[in-house]
């Protein structure tokens, strides 16, 4: 009985480990046993410190579009205007431009005489006046004794005849048709007599004006070296109002 017992406490001895600060050595362990009941729930524990910011996300995808604003959006909701502000002083008198070109008003004149007389002139015909005294703007065709207006507006015209070897009648006359018409008796006097005329009469851009004389025995217009008969017409005023100088 002795030698096992003495096996057994040599057994025991050889299983247990050294003791440490004095502890009691455990037996050799053994296999771990169940998992024990959960404890009861333990009471709320104080408030944790503030966390530290976290970094910036990454950005969002963009929203989608809005819907528009109303165009009648009232005048109260508008944002109101400033007060007005004073007037500013008058400012100084600057200098004195240059001096501009002087308008110059559209012009139109003739003057014509017939040269010695020849041959008697041809009735219910225009009568040419061949010899120009003044045409500057070309208005008047000495080859024809025809004016053409290039400028509209109020014009004179004036004729003024020698009357002799036959008594004269004649006209003043445009487009056709006559505006004015003088006569001068002839009784075979040794001296010429005279005979003058005119009219004003307003005329359009190509209207044509001309002196014509009558049919028959009354073709008595006549010119020399010391007597002449001329035909005249020059613009009163135009119709013209592209500048006040012109009204």
């Amino acid at each position: 009985m002795r030698p096992l017992l003495a096996l057994l406490l040599l057994g025991l001895s050889a299983c247990s480990p050294p003791l440490d600060d004095n502890k009691i050595p455990s037996l050799c362990p053994g296999h771990p046993g169940l998992p024990g009941t959960p404890g009861h729930h333990g009471n709320q524990g104080l408030p944790g410190r503030d966390g530290r910011d976290g970094r910036d996300g990454a950005p969002g995808a963009p929203g989608e579009k809005g819907e528009g604003g109303s165009p009648d959006l009232p005048q109260a909701l508008q944002a109101p205007g400033g007060w007005e502000g004073t007037g500013g002083e008058t400012g100084p008198v600057g200098a004195t431009g240059p001096a501009g070109e002087c308008a110059v008003p559209p012009r139109s004149a003739f003057s014509a005489k017939r040269s010695e007389s020849r041959v008697p002139p041809l009735s219910d015909a225009p009568l040419p006046f061949d010899r120009v005294l003044v045409n500057e703007q070309g208005h008047y065709d000495a080859t024809t004794g025809k004016f053409t207006c290039q400028v509209p507006g109020v014009y004179y015209f004036a004729v003024h005849a020698t009357v002799y070897r036959a008594s004269l009648q004649f006209d003043l006359v445009k487009n056709g048709e006559s505006i004015a018409s003088f006569f001068q008796f002839f009784g075979g006097w040794p001296k010429p007599a005279s005979l003058s005329g005119g009219a004003m009469v307003r005329l359009e851009p190509e209207d044509q004006v001309w002196v014509q004389v009558g049919v028959g025995d009354y073709i008595g217009i006549y010119a020399s070296i010391k007597t002449d008969s001329t035909f005249s017409g020059f613009l009163v005023y135009s119709d013209w109002h592209n500048s006040p100088v012109f009204a």
